[in-house]
């Protein structure tokens, strides 16, 4: 690991909320909506924002399709929602950022309308499947100065949290590998759904951890997939990719015909100094291995309990303490963008 660059690339994210296209009061709740119920997170979203109303004051959802909101309107995540359709939100007055959950092929573009229309956004994952476009969404919202926060769910837990620090403050050295994998047993519902994309499991999922990685490590040089299709309906759901760096390999396994792949979900990086191993994934433990005494740490192999949050909790905390100016955001353009094509490089398909 050059932990000069991960410092810098640290550092190098977005100007704080005093100068971006909106001041907001430190105090002053932050007016939200949301696009889209359809994403497999976009319950979790609604929840977390909801949640949060010292934070957020919800102005509404929209959800085109009448039958679906009635369904979700006895739901305890959008029960007492207003529902309001896209124009009517987005030309709503005050209004600062909106959380985008729509079925994947819409996010990109329903992110670029929400940054012409002036708003901070939380996009979920993936970025859509055409990197020109995710890279004209980056570049409007740079040209404006507007937050894009996007939807990997690890950025905030506790371990992974943890595990940055460690490698930032150079307590593994210089890191040697990464090893990690997203695994479950796919249902016939999730296999439609990640057969609408050539890159299958690994475009769905693996945009969690390669976030991860290129927090860590920066562009990788080469993206090389291995893809197996094990079922008679073609669908890719038995993938490897391998991140090649100037003196690191990263591995992520992506396999949707585990029946414990979720229990199994971990992450792994090892330096000349020290590893780390998260397991399982969403946990908050941590396996911590040091040659010498770091911190509070002893010399050795110990287990460290660190507890864990809602999974989307942490976000929108964090990005209403980036909007009110009261921090810099972690993650800059050239961060999302690298990742997006290391997913799709990753997935096996197309980057022009």
């Amino acid at each position: 690991m050059n932990r000069r660059a991960f410092i810098f690339s640290s550092m190098a994210a977005f100007p704080v909320a005093s100068v971006l296209g909106q001041t907001f009061s430190n105090n002053a709740k932050i007016r939200i909506g949301q696009i889209g119920t359809r994403h497999a997170h976009a319950s979790g979203k609604i929840k977390a924002i909801r949640a949060q109303s010292g934070a957020y004051e919800l102005i509404g959802v929209v959800e085109p399709d009448l039958k679906r909101r009635r369904r979700l309107s006895e739901t305890n995540a959008y029960r007492g929602v207003n529902w309001m359709t896209e124009e009517e939100l987005l030309g709503t007055k005050g209004l600062q950022a909106v959380a985008v959950e729509t079925e994947v092929a819409e996010l990109v573009p329903t992110g670029i309308r929400c940054i012409e229309a002036g708003m901070h956004i939380h996009l979920d994952k993936p970025g859509g499947d055409s990197l020109p476009l995710f890279r004209e969404l980056l570049d409007k919202a740079e040209a404006a100065e507007l937050t894009v926060q996007m939807g990997y769910m690890l950025r905030y837990n506790r371990a992974f949290q943890f595990m940055y620090r460690a490698v930032r403050d150079g307590w593994l050295g210089r890191i040697m590998e990464i090893d990690c994998m997203m695994g479950k047993l796919a249902n016939e519902d999730t296999r439609e759904a990640i057969g609408r994309y050539p890159g299958g499991g690994m475009f769905e999922l693996a945009g969690h951890v390669v976030d991860s990685i290129i927090h860590m490590l920066g562009k990788p040089r080469s993206v090389r997939p291995f893809t197996h299709r094990t079922q008679s309906d073609g669908i890719a759901d038995n993938q490897l990719a391998v991140l090649d760096f100037v003196d690191a390999t990263a591995t992520v396994r992506i396999n949707h015909r585990d029946p414990f792949g979720f229990p199994r979900r971990r992450f792994q990086v090892a330096g000349d100094k020290g590893a780390i191993e998260i397991q399982q994934l969403e946990s908050g433990d941590v396996t911590l291995y040091l040659d010498e005494p770091r911190g509070s740490y002893k010399k050795g192999v110990q287990e460290i309990a660190l507890g864990k949050d809602g999974r989307y909790d942490g976000k929108f905390k964090d990005l209403a303490r980036v909007l009110r100016g009261k921090k810099r955001f972690d993650w800059s353009y050239e961060h999302d963008l690298n990742v997006q094509e290391a997913l799709l490089l990753a997935s096996g398909m197309p980057t022009g």
